[in-house]
């Protein structure tokens, strides 16, 4: 009780000082041409044909914002998967979890992470490898076209909502491995300081202009930057954590189905639907050429990894195993996601039906070794995300020396924090509830109430 008043105390005053410290007023210039702002004016005379080029401007920035709207969609993909693939007993668990996660990775994000990520100078404890940066609307953000003219086709506040929407990816897919036994509390501030710190600066290696920018790695729209850092953050905490109660018994594997594949399936799918948005809104713009191959290859590779994880796992397993199909999916995507815009059509079906191939190797083996994951999120984000990102050094024109040196940095620095810092919780206030609190599941046990009255 003593460690959940501490949480809400801390959680009650960050919100408190952050409302006190921030700027609360921002200025919206709604019409600019109509606003005699001479920036403005300037801007449009430079680009030659002013009318035209704000038109795009306009219309990319409405891109932006449906795309931010895909991804904040894709965190419900993330929870009903979830729900899906574990048993009903921890359902409501599970959609506190990502409800939390959600809320406050948007709020961390606001609070410094986008400053962080992007840095604007702030305080720079060495430089290329982490500047913390000042909360949204100090002064560094702006609501104008002269945020990043045609080439950035959006405002400085377009740009965080959109990004805000990939920061707590990373969290929501360590909630997945971890499902089903651990508590409530050390993991909400577990997921707190790996959104609202650790990825924003880790990020910033490479979104942010940092040494691996430098270097000339690339990573599009985060297959090591954001699906990487969550997976190998989400080893770490699993191998601190252990499997759940019963799942390894006498040297044999015993599965715990989840309780509804319907939910799994609806959650793929929304992931799906989501990813349009996140490797589409990605091109930063409305370009027609960039976004229609961006839209072309995300879907191929997705389709890619289905068909690849449906033969072999049914070769592997001797039966045609739907949540292969569907992790085969989101490998696929996971995979492109380092190269969409880099790579054509056919390299795309390789990359996705390569990962849809090592997916189910992937689950199989961290199953082999006692890794206990319920919902395969290690093998889709981390070993895809890393396959995804080397791919790019393939098929996409970058320099495969610096994508390999890039994947394993981000995917260390992940795994290295998340292991510090949950097992500094495992060693203080514990991270696993008990066995009986297990049995019970979460929904009683944390929550006193149930997903369903029957």
């Amino acid at each position: 009780m003593k460690i959940k008043n501490i949480f809400l105390t801390l959680l009650l005053s960050g919100l408190t000082f952050l409302c006190m410290s921030a700027n609360l007023n921002a200025e919206v210039i709604l019409d600019p041409l109509a606003s005699g702002d001479a920036d403005y004016i300037a801007l449009l005379e430079a680009q030659g044909e002013g009318a035209f080029a704000f038109n795009f401007f306009t219309t990319s920035m409405l891109w932006t914002v449906i795309a931010a709207a895909l991804v904040f969609l894709m965190h419900l993909g993330f929870a009903t998967l979830e729900c899906g693939l574990t048993q009903s007993k921890n359902t409501v668990n599970i959609l506190f979890k990502n409800t939390f996660i959600i809320a406050m990775g948007i709020l961390t994000y606001a609070a410094f992470g986008f400053n962080t990520h992007y840095p604007c100078g702030e305080w720079s404890v060495l430089e290329g490898w982490m500047t913390l940066g000042a909360p949204l609307g100090a002064g560094n953000v702006d609501d104008t076209w002269g945020y990043g003219g045609l080439g950035l086709a959006m405002t400085g506040y377009g740009d965080f909502i959109f990004q805000a929407m990939f920061a707590a990816t990373g969290a929501t897919i360590v909630s997945g491995a971890v499902a089903e036994r651990i508590k409530l509390i050390p993991f909400l501030g577990f997921v707190t300081l790996l959104v609202g710190f650790a990825y924003p600066v880790i990020g910033s290696w490479h979104w942010g202009g940092g040494w691996l920018s430098e270097m000339g790695f690339y990573d599009f729209a985060g297959s090591s930057v954001v699906h990487a850092f969550g997976g190998f953050a989400a080893l770490a905490c699993v191998m601190i954590l252990g499997p759940r109660a019963g799942k390894y018994l006498d040297g044999k594997i015993k599965p715990i189905p989840g309780h509804s594949m319907p939910l799994a399936a609806i959650g793929v799918f929304l992931l799906f639907l989501g990813w349009f948005g996140f490797n589409g809104g990605s091109v930063l713009s409305a370009n027609p050429g960039p976004l229609g191959l961006v839209f072309t290859t995300t879907a191929l590779a997705g389709c890619g990894g289905c068909l690849t994880a449906m033969l072999v796992s049914w070769v592997a397993l001797k039966k045609p195993d739907v949540s292969m199909a569907l992790n085969g999916i989101l490998a696929g995507l996971v995979g492109i996601t380092a190269g969409a815009d880099s790579m054509g059509p056919w390299a795309a079906v390789l990359v996705g039906a390569i990962a849809g191939a090592i997916v189910v190797f992937s689950i199989i083996f961290f199953d082999s070794i006692k890794i206990d994951d319920p919902v395969g999120a290690i093998s889709v984000h981390g070993v895809c995300g890393i396959w995804g990102t080397i791919a790019v050094g393939i098929f996409g024109g970058a320099d495969l020396g610096v994508q390999i040196l890039g994947t394993l940095s981000v995917s260390v620095a992940a795994f290295a924090f998340a292991f510090i810092v949950f097992y500094a919780l495992k060693a203080t206030v514990g991270v696993r509830v008990t066995a009986e609190e297990e049995a019970e599941g979460l929904d009683l046990s944390e929550h006193g109430q149930t997903a369903y009255t029957s």
